[in-house]
């Protein structure tokens, strides 16, 4: 056996072995919501920025109406395909967005208006594809002041239909509960920090203390980065898994998946294209290589176990426990060939989302 081999061998048992302990001690000590009543204060104010969301809002927004907040707001950041309308019919109050200013991205500017209009003690930004489930904002309510934090973040469960949205994005979860140890938000340094921009509760004091939106204002990764932000200046940060509280259907394709990755892939690896390069090539590396070599190597068996093994054990640990839901091991292998296209929409020198361009 080469010495080359051995050190593949070790560096891939390494890093599965890190994330499989990160599983397991997310598991241990990552609350999960609960349904709970909404006590009467603190007064919430429920933030909701869409742009061209029309085909979401019929599913999601009756849901969130329900909640008991104090105000729910809508903001129609310039859409094209009538959801400001679909969101008053709905009943809810709608806000007319201005335009976008010099310096600013689209949703850190829409969610600074929503602030700037709101009147709650608690402000809580969410995605238009988010399901609020009877009871979760009893839930959130009820995490944050448990957790004393400045910012609680919550990871909705993954709701994918079709084939195609199952074969990239249930990654999300995988990234945010492989990656992170969630004691370690304990830790003062900055670094130590993630956040999901589907649903972010804030305490007024502390959103307002650090500028509000200001602070990310143009960032395309605007939920991590206003967690280390915020952490930097004294912040509280706590994280949450939304059980059967809160779910989220975030892209219906393949195509979907891709453009929306390809989005935040850049952000996330640093802004560096060499670390986009090596990342695609080190997970083709670990998840897809040992079903090339040889499985009289030892080790490999090993190492084609954990492929298979790690998004099932992802899904159990969110409640996704449905037979299609665990079949989704079998894509481990090729995981890493369906992200390729991801990897070459984030090297390109600029990205685009929903008719906006930006600079990754």
């Amino acid at each position: 056996m080469s010495r080359l081999f051995r050190t593949y061998r070790l560096a891939a048992g390494v890093f599965l072995g890190y994330k499989a302990a990160t599983l397991l001690i997310n598991a241990l000590t990552l609350p999960r919501l609960r349904p709970r009543p909404t006590p009467a204060e603190p007064r919430v104010s429920l933030l909701l920025p869409a742009r061209n969301e029309a085909h979401n809002l019929p599913h999601t927004l009756p849901g969130l109406l329900a909640q008991g907040a104090q105000e729910v707001l809508v903001l129609d950041d310039g859409s094209t395909d009538g959801t400001a309308e679909v969101a008053r019919q709905l009943g809810a109050r709608v806000l007319r967005g201005l335009p976008l200013p010099p310096g600013w991205h689209g949703k850190p500017w829409a969610c600074q208006q929503l602030a700037w209009a709101a009147r709650g003690d608690v402000l809580i930004f969410t995605d238009a594809d988010v399901t609020w489930h009877p009871g979760a904002l009893g839930a959130v309510l009820h995490e944050l002041a448990r957790s004393r934090a400045d910012l609680l973040s919550v990871y909705p469960r993954q709701h994918n239909v079709t084939l195609g949205e199952r074969l990239l994005t249930p990654l999300v979860d995988d990234v945010l509960l492989t990656l992170l140890p969630a004691p370690l938000l304990r830790l003062p340094h900055p670094s130590a920090a993630a956040a999901n921009g589907q649903l972010m509760a804030f305490r007024r004091e502390a959103y307002e203390r650090v500028g509000g939106h200001t602070l990310v204002r143009a960032e395309l990764l605007e939920d991590v980065a206003f967690a280390r932000r915020l952490k930097a200046r004294g912040g509280r940060l706590a994280l949450a898994r939304g059980g059967d509280s809160l779910g989220v259907r975030m892209y219906r394709s393949y195509p979907a998946s891709v453009a929306g990755f390809g989005k935040n892939a850049r952000a996330f690896h640093g802004r560096s294209r060499v670390l986009l390069l090596c990342s695609a090539a080190w997970h083709l590396a670990v998840y897809t290589l040992p079903w090339v070599l040889p499985a009289r190597l030892r080790g490999i068996a090993g190492l084609r176990a954990a492929a298979l093994l790690e998004r099932p054990l992802v899904n159990l640990l969110t409640g996704r426990r449905a037979a299609t839901d665990l079949a989704e091991g079998l894509l481990g292998p090729v995981t890493p060939l369906l992200a390729l296209p991801v990897y070459l929409r984030a090297m390109r020198g600029r990205v685009s989302w929903k008719g906006r361009e930006y600079d990754p």
